[in-house]
């Protein structure tokens, strides 16, 4: 398999861990490159449920390599846990596992900042998860950040905490919150930490040596293309770049490196959290939660539904150089008469085929629908593309040539089994 960056087309829950769970049974190593424990990647094996917040989803196939990159924030007592999590189901991650040592830490006192700026925003909420992983960031780019490789280090570690926890003392303090112990945090880092560092390496170098032996590597993205911090819906996105350029400057990976990007979007749309969404539609989602979908896996939230946005996806597509289309959750559809699909928006009196930069014109804009005939009949069984109902196989091929790149997979269902690859 060639060098693959897999990315969210949409804004994030649309079935990449399973994509990459399916992908990695083809690559050498697998590397997640930005984002925190703020997003989940839910994969099922067999009966058993996966819920994976940091680790790549291919430490589930055996004798796979996975790499948490440098664009990664980590909150090193959650990796642990994740870890421990792993190993009570059966998976070790020792010898397969590696952390970059450049990667930022997030803390107690970004958590309590995370929590008290989103309440002071009153109705104008992010819906940020509250993981801390905006000031986290927040912290890297005013370098003050801490990173893993001095978590590895004691001494270091305890003055620049001790810095670092005096300031954000300071900060919380006149907020009503209660001052953290800088003893308490070192002892519970300087734990984590004991236990992560037969992990914590310099991966850029290892991924580099590893391409220079033709490896193959796939490159895992969290959340989607619109919470993107440079291309998504501003400022309802997240604090990382989740964009297929993301995949190089999270890893150290050099963009000359990579051959294919592959999208993955729902046969549908959903997001979680504030912001501007213009195909929700109260239907699909009582439809979805009714069935008991839609629900995050990192904070158990109901996610918003509405039918599939083609505006989003060809975005999509342009600023990520998508090759080829993943497409997941058509089994959802199975039951619908009548599917539809935004192919551009009505703003005021004028009609317009790409997305509005400004929140409050996205705000406005109206959905123009395509209506397709639904084939209500379950899809759950299927396994090869004939095997598909005709108006499936249609919708598929549409969605696709809307979007602009080629479909490659069709998803009906979270099994393994339950992936027709074309």
């Amino acid at each position: 398999m060639p060098n693959t960056i897999l990315i969210g087309a949409q804004w994030g829950d649309e079935g990449k861990g399973k994509i990459i769970d399916v992908l990695t049974d083809r690559a050498d190593l697998v590397v997640r490159m930005q984002g925190g424990n703020n997003a989940g990647h839910t994969v099922l094996v067999g009966k058993k449920k996966y819920v994976l917040h940091l680790i790549p989803s291919g430490i589930l196939r055996a004798r796979k390599k996975c790499v948490i990159g440098n664009g990664v924030v980590i909150d090193p007592v959650h990796l642990v846990g994740e870890i421990e999590g792993l190993k009570k189901l059966g998976v070790d991650v020792k010898g397969n596992l590696f952390v970059s040592e450049t990667a930022h830490i997030v803390f107690p006192y970004h958590r309590l900042l995370d929590e008290y700026r989103e309440a002071s925003k009153g109705k104008n909420k992010i819906g940020t998860t509250k993981r801390g992983i905006g000031p986290a960031y927040g912290d890297k780019a005013a370098r003050t950040g801490i990173r893993m490789v001095d978590l590895m280090d004691p001494e270091t570690f305890s003055a620049l905490l001790k810095q670092r926890i005096k300031a954000n003392n300071d900060i919380l303090s006149p907020l009503g919150a209660k001052k953290l112990s800088f003893k308490k945090v070192l002892e519970e880092y300087l734990a984590a930490a004991k236990k992560l560092k037969p992990f914590v390496t310099d991966t850029v170098h290892m991924l580099h040596e590893a391409s220079k032996n033709n490896a193959n590597i796939l490159f895992e993205g969290a959340q989607g293309t619109f919470l993107d911090i440079d291309h998504g819906t501003y400022p309802y996105v997240t604090s990382s770049a989740t964009t297929s350029g993301g995949a190089c400057t999270g890893s150290g990976v050099a963009p000359n490196k990579i051959d294919k990007v592959v999208g993955v979007m729902k046969a549908y749309t959903t997001r979680v959290g504030e912001g501007p969404m213009p195909t929700e539609d109260d239907f699909l989602g009582d439809h979805f939660h009714n069935m008991g979908r839609e629900y995050g896996a990192t904070t158990g939230r109901a996610r918003r539904c509405g039918w599939l946005d083609a505006v989003l996806t060809r975005h999509a597509t342009m600023v990520n150089g998508i090759n080829e289309l993943a497409i997941t959750n058509l089994d959802g559809l199975d039951t619908l008469p009548v599917i539809k699909v935004c192919v551009g928006y009505r703003l005021g009196n004028k009609k317009i085929d790409r997305l509005p930069n400004a929140m409050g014109a996205l705000e406005k804009c109206k959905p123009i629908y395509t209506e397709y005939p639904g084939w209500q009949t379950s899809t759950e069984k299927c396994r090869k593309w004939s095997d598909l109902p005709l108006n499936a196989r249609r919708y598929l091929k549409e969605i696709a040539k809307l979007s602009g790149t080629r479909l490659k997979i069709a998803s009906i269902g979270p099994a393994r089994s339950q992936t027709i690859e074309l």
